[in-house]
């Protein structure tokens, strides 16, 4: 039997962050989680390099399924997206200085495309550990949802596809003017979720 690949892919601070607690997670995810082997992906928070670099990953792969990873700044729980939109409205530029104000993703397109991934039981499975997970039916405006819209649209539901965004690490907000009141999670609790998605999306895998 072939072994199972999985892409994770993450992204690089923005925002005048120092740090993207999905970097982080990347880094420390082991090479394999039941069996299925990880590529992991980090990608620049642009909203036309991001997608780019992931569908030219997604073909170098071809991937069993895709885990997409960005930050939530100000939720209080991992929340799987539901849906991905076909709109770019950036609150502030990306890391390239492109500020769309409401252009498609892509032309002529769907409104909106389904994530296939496991999303229930993966929010199921997270909760397990006794950590904070729900399901999310907006994954913003800004590069995740652009990533996220670009990833379903190239897999054109032959396999798993989504994105899962996660809240401030503590170091964002611990000390940092303006964040005293903001939610947020230990970075290791984050990674023990993201390992649990992934466990949960491999366990879908092996029941096809």
């Amino acid at each position: 039997m072939s072994e199972t690949d999985i892409l994770v892919t993450a992204f690089m601070p923005f925002g005048g962050d120092s740090m993207n607690p999905t970097e982080a997670i990347l880094v420390r995810l082991p090479a394999k989680i039941r069996g299925a082997r990880l590529f992991k992906l980090l990608l620049p928070v642009e909203f036309k390099a991001a997608p780019e670099m992931l569908l030219d990953g997604m073909r170098r792969i071809s991937p069993a399924a895709v885990i997409m990873l960005g930050q939530a700044g100000g939720r209080s729980a991992v929340t799987p997206e539901l849906f991905g939109r076909n709109v770019m409205e950036a609150r502030i530029p990306d890391n390239a200085g492109f500020s769309p104000h409401g252009e498609p993703v892509a032309e002529g397109c769907a409104e909106t495309l389904s994530s296939t991934l496991p999303n229930e039981r993966i929010v199921g499975a997270i909760r397990a550990l006794g950590l904070p997970a729900e399901l999310s039916e907006s994954a913003g405006t800004y590069v995740c949802n652009t990533l996220l819209y670009s990833a379903l649209s190239a897999a054109g539901g032959s396999l798993p596809v989504g994105f899962i965004h996660i809240p401030f690490a503590r170091e964002q907000t611990e000390g940092v003017t303006g964040r005293e009141q903001t939610p947020f999670m230990e970075l290791s609790d984050m990674e023990r979720a993201v390992i649990a998605a992934i466990e949960a999306v491999a366990q879908t895998l092996e029941a096809e």
